[in-house]
């Protein structure tokens, strides 16, 4: 009885693994309906993501934060300090959007412009202040009393 082979193992039922442990179903149809696609006419690339290939640009965040600044300053929370760095930060963001194509343009602009005139309103006030003060010192407090005794 050694000369005969011994029987084999039968074949795995379909979706059973060789070892024999069970294998879930399979997902119900509806689970993972078919997607469907947008009409593409021939020549022109699928579109990136979104709807139709829109994506939204991204705004400058220097510019976002140079208009905040050069209001800050100008309100006179942070006078000299706000309105510098609002212009600072306003032409650096205005070269990186012409480089990068970004929004938010217009908010380096305001920043520029806020923060030139809150730096100028500031130099024009310590000028009065500074001047108020000369002009008070130099005046002779006991000249308009005379003494007629």
């Amino acid at each position: 009885m050694s000369d005969q082979p011994q029987p084999q193992q039968p074949y795995p039922a379909p979706g059973q693994p060789a070892s024999g442990a069970p294998v879930p179903p399979p997902a119900p149809p509806y689970a993972n309906p078919p997607q469907q696609q947008a009409y593409q006419p021939a020549g022109y690339p699928p579109p990136a993501y979104g709807y139709a290939g829109y994506q939204p640009q991204k705004t400058n965040a220097l510019a976002i934060v140079s208009m905040i600044a050069s209001i800050v300053g100008f309100i006179w929370l942070l006078p000299i300090i706000g309105s510098i760095a609002g212009v600072i930060m306003g032409h650096i963001s205005l070269a990186q959007i012409k480089r990068t194509n970004e929004n938010g343009r217009g908010m380096a602009l305001a920043g520029l412009i806020v923060g030139y005139a809150g730096l100028a309103l500031t130099i024009v006030g310590i000028i009065v202040f500074a001047s108020f003060i000369g002009w008070v010192v130099n005046q002779d407090s006991y000249s308009t009393y005379s003494s007629s005794f």
